[in-house]
């Protein structure tokens, strides 16, 4: 689909899923680059949100510093799946829910304000489903920022300092919130967000630009799904491999070309053995295996064994919750 979108609307997504101009015209700004109007880049992105290719002009939020998340998964019988899928998606903070490849099939991301809150989540869905949920909690990230360039070279991935949740102040996580659910398109969505909030413009920039230099929020930006633009053939691989080599593996793995996402998460003893996570988005399962084969031949995952689940279907993606009530 890519491909089909003309030279604009490819730049708009190749090059703004990050680094948003925190200004109070940020989509003048666009405009100036583009050398196209403003009103001309508003009309494309909500163009490009009503057919699927973004989901918002918004924010992603860093694991666990505004609220708390985890990776879960199900193994449902083929028969159950719609049914278990949509009893997932009954509650709100679940913002990813896939189907893939595995006997551990049914695999979503649930958000919630608190950590208690993000456990009776779970607890409902397993007694709703009838099924045990694997509870896969972040450990250590090595990448989780997916707003990859979608053409020519991905530049290499940049260390970052662990998130300061010191800078934190009351109020913030209406303002996450509301990012993690995207912008207005209006000239001004930053004095629309602080009209919401009863907040001033300069407010509101200001606190973004505090909690995006913080690493509270991973980027602002437009979020594209990748899915819909081409890029169809994506695994998540899993290796087991010793605790004490998973800082190194990850860091190399991060690095490597192909790979989206990289991170470490808790294992499941005699269920789940595997502790280091990677996604590969690419255009094809050939050029998704190319990728796990240069991947293979690092020297920090030699001996290393990895289970390949590739997505097969997209029930949800949105944004994070954070702030309110969790159940639907």
């Amino acid at each position: 689909m890519l491909q089909r979108l003309d030279h604009i609307d490819q730049r708009l997504l190749d090059e703004f899923q990050r680094d948003f101009p925190l200004v109070p015209r940020p989509f003048a700004a666009i405009a100036s680059v583009l050398d196209i109007s403003e009103d001309r880049v508003i009309e494309r992105l909500i163009a490009l949100r009503a057919i699927g290719a973004i989901t918002r002009v918004g924010a992603t939020v860093h694991p666990n510093t505004v609220g708390a998340s985890t990776l879960a998964a199900i193994s449902v019988p083929q028969e159950r799946v719609d049914d278990v899928a949509a009893i997932i998606n009954e509650e709100r903070g679940v913002n990813h829910s896939y189907l893939r490849e595995d006997g551990w099939n049914l695999w979503f991301v649930a958000t919630a304000p608190d950590a208690d809150r993000l456990a009776a989540m779970l607890r409902r869905i397993e007694a709703k489903a009838g099924l045990p949920v694997l509870d896969l909690r972040l450990v250590k990230p090595f990448n989780i920022d997916l707003g990859f360039r979608l053409s020519g070279d991905r530049s290499l991935l940049r260390r970052r300092k662990e998130p300061d949740t010191g800078i934190l102040r009351d109020g913030d996580d209406e303002i996450v919130q509301t990012m993690s659910e995207g912008l207005s398109m209006v000239r001004q969505p930053f004095a629309d967000l602080g009209a919401e909030l009863g907040r001033s413009e300069a407010d509101i920039i200001g606190r973004l630009a505090a909690l995006l230099a913080a690493g509270i929020l991973s980027r602002i930006g437009v979020i594209v799904r990748h899915r819909a633009i081409g890029w169809t053939a994506n695994a998540m691989v899993v290796w087991d491999i010793p605790e004490e080599r998973i800082e190194p593996a990850g860091w190399a793995l991060a690095q490597h070309p192909g790979v989206t996402l990289c991170y470490q998460r808790r294992t499941v003893p005699d269920v789940w053995p595997y502790g280091l996570y990677n996604m590969i988005h690419a255009r094809s399962r050939a050029e998704a295996m190319q990728s796990l084969d240069g991947a293979k031949r690092l020297p920090e995952l030699a001996g290393a064994n990895c289970r390949v689940l590739f997505s097969t279907r997209c029930f949800r993606q949105t944004g994070a919750l954070v702030r309110g009530e969790v159940a639907a």
